[in-house]
């Protein structure tokens, strides 16, 4: 028998499978994206060490090879389950189990967490608040529904993730302009697009795990920047833990067990849901998605409850052994965190501090160039030049050792002018 491993994007040296599945009486196999191994610099493991088989297929989202190799591993391998933590891998593991007959979770229970349109009108029929929105299939219903709700606009893929194809347009002449780079006035045409009324206010994450159907571990977090600011945003984004006592984390909480019953899902997944607060003090629901989330958060995770949610999300669709008090209570945090990211910007790299400050409370520090690269503009949410993170009390001491980790690194940090970016 044997486990089948679908790695999309990120590091393997952050994703050891191999690792998590150690006690795992049965080969491993890994199917890997050629493109994404590349961009963080890593090899494909070699067959017959910790894994028996593996590729890294070219055109990994677009081509058809994945399916067909993975078929072909599956039946010579007598492969009994798949594993696929990357959002976008979410649908093709689930057709592939259907396929093969596998357990795990399947279309049936991706789809209200991928499409955000579906999302939207099962939350909303369950009495939680959403922003008004379109599936549009023609720019005259994206003008009808600009018309309707006014500026900002927010654009989106249905099936967007890690913000990947956002688009805040702030005037009807940003729509126009929007318009008459490539939608047909007068369709209709399925363009994938989801119009959405802008919310005001800060947006909050809530990060967990569902173990046998039921939400084992689950805390509430605040972006202290906008998300779709990652091309031009240069300085610190900040996000921090609340505090225990905070009046917004028990609604949170219990806004997102809300959202959870609405969308339903399977027995054992991960999830991270992102809502507005508004000035008016509404819970909005923004997404939730049936992973864990990006950047630093398995490791925010980890650091508050002592577990790597992506490791027991994915032994627990194996029926691995978890650890005991997953089965028996649900935990709050054991510290508070906070997360610093800088995000790449054009120049190029004269000087970086690629090692941490001697400080005791930073836990995570990671730089992702080094001095002669050449960086160019963000290219997505996650196109990182430093991440880090602390630990404190509360979230005031939290944000203080952020800002001081900050300006700490800023100052280490010299560019250069560069005709091209990399």
């Amino acid at each position: 028998m044997a486990v089948l491993v679908l790695h999309h994007r990120g590091s393997l040296a952050g994703t050891p499978y191999h690792e998590w599945l150690s006690d795992y009486e049965g080969d491993l196999l890994l199917i890997a994206s050629r493109e994404h191994l590349a961009l963080v610099s890593e090899q494909l493991p070699p067959e017959g060490g910790a894994y028996r088989r593996t590729a890294a297929v070219d055109a990994y989202e677009t081509g058809g090879d994945l399916e067909s190799l993975a078929l072909e591993w599956a039946r010579e391998h007598e492969v009994a389950h798949l594993v696929a933590c990357q959002e976008r891998d979410l649908e093709r593991a689930a057709e592939l189990r259907d396929v093969l007959g596998l357990p795990g979770q399947r279309m049936d229970t991706v789809l209200p967490y991928r499409d955000k349109a579906l999302m939207k009108r099962r939350v909303s029929a369950a009495g939680l608040a959403v922003a008004p929105c379109l599936e549009v299939e023609s720019a005259a219903e994206l003008i009808g529904f600009a018309e309707r709700h006014g500026f900002p606009l927010v654009l989106k893929p249905v099936d967007s993730a890690g913000s990947v194809g956002l688009r805040i347009l702030e005037s009807r002449e940003e729509l126009d302009a929007h318009l008459a780079d490539g939608l047909d006035l007068y369709g209709p045409h399925l363009l994938n697009l989801l119009a959405e009324a802008f919310v005001p206010g800060r947006m909050c994450h809530v990060d967990g795990l569902v173990v046998d159907g039921r939400v084992v571990f689950a805390w509430p977090s605040q972006y202290q920047y906008t998300l779709s600011s990652y091309r031009t945003d240069t300085g610190g984004r900040l996000d921090l833990t609340l505090d225990t006592d905070d009046p917004l984390t028990g609604r949170l909480l219990e806004f997102t067990d809300r959202a959870l019953a609405a969308l339903g899902g399977p027995e054992d997944f991960a999830f991270h849901a992102e809502i507005f607060h508004t000035p008016d003090d509404e819970l909005v629901l923004c997404e939730i998605a049936c992973r864990t989330g990006g950047a630093a958060i398995r490791d925010i995770v980890r650091l508050m409850f002592g577990v790597d949610p992506s490791e027991a999300w994915v032994r627990a669709q194996l029926g691995l052994p978890l650890p005991e008090w997953l089965g028996v209570e649900r935990r709050t945090p054991q510290r508070m965190v906070g997360q610093l990211v800088l995000m790449k910007r054009p120049g190029r790299v004269v000087r970086i501090a690629e090692d941490p400050p001697d400080f005791c409370w930073v836990e995570k520090y990671q730089v992702f160039v080094g001095p002669g690269q050449t960086m160019g503009e963000a290219a997505f949410s996650a196109d990182f030049l430093l991440t880090a993170l602390v630990s404190g009390t509360d979230r005031a001491e939290c944000e203080a050792r952020l800002r001081l980790l900050e300006a700490w690194f800023l100052g280490e940090l010299v560019l250069e002018p560069a005709d091209g970016a990399a």
